[in-house]
């Protein structure tokens, strides 16, 4: 009989183990997220019980900490503001891509289930002679203002990744769940906009960066969306990042030489809520439009 009450324990938490496909957001500002979450519409407010996400603790180069986290259900205050530890998440009262981005995949792959994973840090270039106090994603930056350990933001990346995936029921129903990489979404590209010479390095720093995040996801083509930049206008003379339409070009050449790639264009159609950041309905239509993204060029 007790052999029996055993064999049904098992059953039931197999039963209950669930494979999730896993999307990473990175970047800089633009992916943290300036949305205003007392300006989202009830239904987008709540917790969404379905997505759980691990969103990495996002800290300069050189600090500690980075890549900290926990797996909880999603909900906004994951944007500008948030931090995290082994414990906890704070959450702040701004949001990003991630809360449209799952209600629209919902709609366009009914049944499928979604987990993210998200480090992005406000300022950060992927050319390490750009990175000032903010940070630098090149692997192999070992500069900037606190040189002591060497930990860059790709480092903080992979603390991330380790963190997120050695935790097994990422949804806290007692069963270890399957994670399967289904994709990356990148917004950045504004803080390698600041000269010619490091915006002409731009395309073959991503290609760089996003063949090391493919192998350290374990997926050689792994689907890549790029939320192409854009400016504001707002400075004296009409131009935030005085070589963005190089650093655009390039995101255009990435994805055109990479058939598991594409490009969320529509940028230039949002509104800002300073010179720097989108406003609210643009990180609302924003998310919707990476969903739409990645769904056109992931296998089915």
């Amino acid at each position: 009989m007790l052999r029996v009450l055993l064999g049904a324990v098992v059953a039931a938490t197999l039963l209950s183990a669930e494979t999730y496909h896993v999307y990473y957001l990175g970047g800089q500002s633009n992916m943290d997220g300036y949305g205003k979450v007392g300006e989202l519409s009830a239904d987008l407010r709540g917790v969404n019980n379905a997505v759980p996400i691990f969103h990495g603790n996002p800290t300069p180069d050189g600090a500690a900490g980075g890549g900290l986290g926990v797996w909880a259900k999603l909900r906004p205050g994951h944007g500008a503001g948030f931090s995290a530890d082994s414990t906890a998440n704070k959450y702040s009262n701004r949001f990003g891509i991630e809360v449209t981005f799952v209600r629209r995949l919902n709609e366009l792959r009914p049944g499928e289930k979604i987990a993210l994973i998200k480090y992005s840090r406000g300022g950060t270039s992927i050319d390490e002679t750009a990175a000032r106090w903010f940070g630098s994603w090149e692997a192999d930056f070992i500069g900037g203002p606190q040189q002591y350990s060497g930990v860059n933001q790709y480092d903080n990346f992979l603390s991330t990744l380790k963190n997120a995936f050695a935790e097994r029921d990422i949804d806290g129903d007692g069963a270890s769940d399957v994670l399967i990489p289904a994709g990356i979404l990148w917004m950045q590209g504004e803080s390698d906009a600041v000269t010619a010479v490091v915006a002409g390095r731009y395309e073959r720093n991503l290609k760089r960066l996003m063949d090391l995040m493919r192998a350290a996801l374990r997926v050689d083509d792994l689907p890549v969306v790029i939320g192409r930049i854009s400016d504001s206008g707002e400075d004296k003379d009409g131009k935030v990042w005085n070589f963005g339409d190089v650093v655009r070009q390039a995101q255009q050449d990435f994805v055109d030489s990479d058939t598991a790639a594409a490009i969320v264009t529509e940028t230039d159609k949002y509104g800002y809520s300073d010179p720097y950041h989108y406003d609210t309905n643009g990180y609302v239509e924003l998310g919707k439009r990476f969903a739409e993204a990645i769904h056109s060029i992931r296998p089915e």
